[in-house]
């Protein structure tokens, strides 16, 4: 089935609607959708190394927007749409200590979440809750998901054919590492918190 699916994606990737589709999962994923972009814009930039710093950008600007978004929920609809995501999740017992942490690391906090596999949504609503100063979390975000995608850009534009090339002989063994990150990602915040 994942294979499936990353064939898929790289078919998708030589369609007009292709960054929009990217666009649109970026921004979701940032404020409420649980799979990362990554899952097509890796693909897509393998497709076409040549626009994958143009997919890095396009990831960038709609994860801030959709961060954004998610900073809203968690400041102004906390107690409904907010708690619903956060319950869903499994995190509901950890938002005070998630709280106390912004108190004392909150600029650290936006930071890793917008670097490592921890779920970015968590972040962005929890920083609204939190009444995190709104344009530093926009600076942070800038900065955390850019890094995160244009590291990515860099490395597929550089490498993509070898890339391309090693994923198609161990596909199935970086398919399970990449849902076992995944995992470790909500397990890592479940559990550390």
């Amino acid at each position: 089935m994942l294979r499936r699916l990353y064939d898929w994606t790289l078919a998708l990737a030589a369609r007009p609607s292709a960054p929009y589709a990217l666009g649109a999962v970026s921004f979701s994923e940032s404020s409420f959708f649980p799979v990362p972009p990554d899952v097509m814009l890796v693909p897509m930039m393998l497709a076409r190394p040549d626009r994958a710093w143009r997919y890095g950008a396009i990831c960038t600007v709609t994860s801030v927007l959709g961060g954004v978004f998610g900073y809203l929920i968690g400041a102004l609809t906390y107690d409904t749409i907010g708690l619903w995501l956060i319950e869903l999740y499994g995190l509901s017992d950890k938002v005070s200590l998630f709280r106390s942490w912004y108190e004392e690391y909150g600029s650290w906090v936006i930071l890793l979440g917008g670097l490592t596999p921890l779920p970015y949504k968590l972040v962005t609503i929890m920083s609204g809750l939190a009444g995190y100063n709104l344009l530093w979390f926009i600076l942070l975000s800038v900065f955390a998901r850019g890094a995160r995608f244009f590291f990515i850009a860099l490395l597929m534009s550089q490498f993509g054919p070898a890339i391309k090339a090693l994923i198609d002989r161990h596909f199935n063994l970086l398919a399970a590492l990449s849902v076992a990150l995944f995992i470790g990602g909500f397990a890592a915040v479940k559990f550390l918190l």
